[in-house]
């Protein structure tokens, strides 16, 4: 979903007073002093200097400890710090003493939906929006808790309601586009998908330039740009339309990361890659890969679906072959797993689980465990103690030419929605994926295929943040096949 939104306090108190300078030798009052201290902590905090905004804050709560827009302050500073149940108590906190404060029940719904609190989530979002019910953010943010809690008609009536007051409210339209695409209403939802690139933190796509956008029609003269854009996994969900794209432009490059690029090559039409913008060839127009789904006019019905359009390099897969039947016992299946996504992605919290989730399948008889996790995540291996081996291939994967050829030498990969199970469905390889209650919009709802990939199977939490029933299940299969 988009970001909703929290922001510091705008109560009259936590704001900085005229600049009007006292004497030069006279010490700023009590009450200077903090309202400078406040107005200190919020530039602080909307340039994203937290430690400096929680220093600030700390003083001034030194000199008067029942501010509440200090303490509300201080709670969005330990909301962006990860610090979500720290947040909570001190909005609780500023709550207690200025209880009709909208914002602060604004703020107070963002943040128990982030600790998964949805039905106290729902109390706070009601509450802003029936004290500022011309306060378009208030909507924003009990519409992306109702999409967190599957009821997708009632997050699409509150952007809309935030749209009826902000026409040009990002946020809010992509909001519609997620819950739209989640229920399969893709005409909507990739039209409302174009907003994306107008939310506050989206990054830019490339240089300025005057060439034009690509409008999907043929460009037999001169040369199509296709930026790859978003993450690895919609990188490499996105790759399967550049031949589409191919037809109707015979001349493609690519701007993609070095680490994405073995991905983006073996797509027919592609002409040349580069991962720096100072060697971007000349172009006649330009479109995000992203982009390409709305251009095509795909509905769940006309989704290119190949049975694999990604292959491993043959050498480096025998190589890794040879390398795994090394280290697993002969006869153990292999079952390649990953629990953690980006933890910068702006749902890891619900999408990555941990390793001690696994412990149903470390259980069964004769299989071993492929860690093919990265990251910080792999810290957990340390601490694994279960009966089937666990091999950790993750410090020696260089890349995704590594990865492909891994999962050649697999029965079976279960990972969380991540890259790696992108990877394994592009390449027809088998993947059982483990996804949150509310998924992301790829993912559909209450089905156990995907249309984007035909050797995926699909388990779903029964409730948020429960991943015990779903490897449940992930173990019961496996144990009957």
């Amino acid at each position: 979903m988009a970001d909703p939104t929290v922001e510091e306090t705008d109560h009259g108190e936590a704001r900085p007073g005229p600049a009007v300078a006292p004497p030069a030798t006279a010490p700023p009052s009590a009450p200077e002093r903090l309202t400078g201290l406040i107005g200190l902590a919020q530039g602080h905090e909307q340039a994203g200097r937290l430690p400096e905004a929680e220093a600030a804050l700390d003083q001034a709560l030194a000199l008067a400890p029942q501010h509440t827009g200090a303490l509300h302050l201080l709670g969005v500073v330990r909301f962006r710090q990860g610090r979500i149940d720290e947040a909570a108590s001190l909005i609780e906190q500023s709550l207690a003493m200025a209880p009709d404060t909208a914002l602060y029940y604004r703020n107070l719904c963002e943040v128990y939906r982030s600790l998964g609190r949805y039905d106290d989530a729902l109390g706070a979002g009601h509450r802003a929006v029936a004290l500022t019910p011309r306060d378009p953010h208030c909507y924003h943010n009990l519409g992306v808790l109702h999409y967190h809690r599957l009821e997708l008609d009632e997050a699409i009536h509150c952007a809309e309601s935030a749209l009826a007051l902000d026409p040009d409210f990002a946020g809010a339209h992509f909001g519609i586009a997620e819950a739209s695409l989640l229920s399969g209403d893709f005409r909507r939802g990739w039209e409302e998908y174009e907003w994306r690139f107008r939310l506050g933190n989206a990054p830019k796509l490339l240089p300025p330039t005057e060439r034009p956008q690509w409008d999907g029609g043929p460009l037999l003269q001169g040369r199509l740009l296709l930026i790859a854009d978003q993450g690895y996994g919609d990188v490499i969900q996105f790759a399967r339309y550049i031949p589409w794209a191919a037809r109707r432009c015979p001349d493609i490059a690519v701007a993609c990361s070095s680490e994405i690029r073995s991905v983006v090559v073996q797509q027919p039409g592609v002409g040349a890659t580069f991962d720096h913008w100072e060697k971007q060839p000349e172009y006649a127009a330009y479109c995000v890969l992203s982009g390409l789904p709305r251009l095509a006019g795909t509905t769940l019905q006309t989704i290119p679906a190949p049975p694999s359009y990604l292959r491993a390099d043959p050498q480096k897969a025998a190589a890794w072959g040879d390398r795994l039947a090394g280290l697993v016992p002969e006869g153990y299946r292999r079952i390649g797993i990953a629990w953690a996504g980006r933890p910068t992605h702006v749902n890891d919290r619900n999408r990555s689980a941990t390793l001690a989730t696994f412990a149903r399948l470390a259980e069964l008889r004769r299989l071993a465990l492929i860690s093919l996790q990265k990251g910080p995540a792999q810290a957990q291996i340390g601490a694994y103690w279960g009966r089937a081996p666990l091999v950790n291939l993750g410090p020696e994967i260089a890349d995704f030419d590594d990865t492909m050829a891994i999962l050649e030498a697999l029965d079976l990969v279960v990972t969380v929605d991540t890259a790696v199970g992108h990877l394994a469905g592009a390449m027809g390889r088998p993947v059982w994926l483990m996804l949150p209650f509310a998924p992301d919009w790829r993912w559909l709802l209450d089905r156990a295929d995907s249309p984007w990939y035909a050797t995926a199977r699909l388990f779903r939490q029964p409730a948020p943040r429960q991943w015990d029933p779903v490897i449940a299940e992930i173990a019961r299969c496996l144990a009957d096949c």
